[in-house]
Parts: C-alpha cells; sequence; structure tokens
C-alpha cells in the first residue's frame, strides 16, 4: 500500500470509530434519560427524545430475525470494504465507507450488548432512529453519489479515449 491508500483506510477507520464513540456516548445518555416523563423534546416539540428497542433493520423490518439480521449486515459490509478497496482513489470515498462501517458497528453494539437498537430520536411521522442509523444513511447516500460521479467520469474518459484514437 503506498502512503495515500493508508492515509485513506486511515480516515476511515478514525471516521468509523469517531461514529461508534458518538453513537454508544447518545444512546448511553438516552437511555439514562428513558423515565424521564414527559418525554424530552427539542426544536419547540419538533423532535422528541424517546427510547425503542429495535430488534429489526430500518424501520424495524426483520424484527426479531437475529441471524437473518446479522447475516444481511455482515454481507452489506462484506460488500462494502471489498468496493472501498478497489476504489480507495475516489474523493471522499473514505468518509462515507467509515460512516457506514460506524454506524452499522454502532448499532452492531446494542445488538450484542442487549438484543436490540437503541433508537432515540423522533421525528413526527417518522420511525425513532439513533446516530448510528444517520451515519448509515448519509454514508449509503455519499457513496451512491460518489458511484455515479465515479461512473460519469469513466464514460468521459472512455469518449474523449475513444474520439482520440478516431484521429
Amino acid at each position: 500500500m503506498i502512503l495515500e491508500e493508508r492515509s485513506v483506510v486511515a480516515l476511515t477507520l478514525l471516521t468509523a470509530i469517531a461514529v461508534v464513540a458518538a453513537d454508544q456516548l447518545t444512546k448511553s445518555i438516552a437511555r439514562g434519560a428513558a423515565g424521564t416523563q414527559p418525554q424530552p423534546e427539542l426544536f419547540g416539540g419538533f423532535i422528541k427524545l424517546v427510547d425503542v428497542r429495535n430488534s429489526g433493520v430500518a424501520f424495524g423490518q426483520l424484527s426479531g430475525g437475529g441471524v437473518l439480521v446479522a447475516g444481511l449486515v455482515a454481507a452489506a459490509l462484506t460488500v462494502l470494504v471489498w468496493y472501498f478497496l478497489r476504489h480507495l482513489g475516489t474523493p471522499m470515498i473514505w468518509l462515507a465507507t467509515g460512516l457506514v462501517i460506524g454506524g452499522a458497528a454502532g448499532n452492531v453494539i446494542d445488538r450484542v450488548r442487549a438484543g436490540a437498537v437503541t433508537d432515540f430520536i423522533k421525528f413526527p411521522y417518522w420511525p425513532a432512529f439513533n446516530l448510528a442509523d444517520a451515519a448509515i444513511t448519509l454514508g449509503v447516500v455519499l457513496l451512491v453519489l460518489l458511484v455515479e460521479l465515479d461512473s460519469r467520469r469513466s464514460r468521459k474518459e472512455e469518449l474523449t479515449n475513444a474520439s482520440s484514437s478516431n484521429c
């Protein structure tokens, strides 16, 4: 690995560690405030702090599917790491990958520790979620944008090379 690739891997790991630390800290605070009545509210009640245990994946899907959920998470992370290692030169790939890995690790820690994930942020008309979920979502959106930008760059290079060879 050249130094630049090592730096990309290091940034990814640091991002993942920061996400796990922030996620576990906020979940600990939320669990500590769980018995508070009324539920704490932020921004004039727009955001409520709740205490929800989610044994499934996004929005409680596959609730109680422990082995299946673990398998899906492992498969998704394997594909992500495979893609990441083959695209280390893609700008910002470290951020997207670090967010997803950190978020997934934060939720896995909950599953191992308590058998379910602590969700505590509640917007109106939206299921409760946590910081790890937000990191995963942001990371996936960023990853999709990076893949699309990389694909457009590759197509542009192919067109440029094809027109150069025709001359």
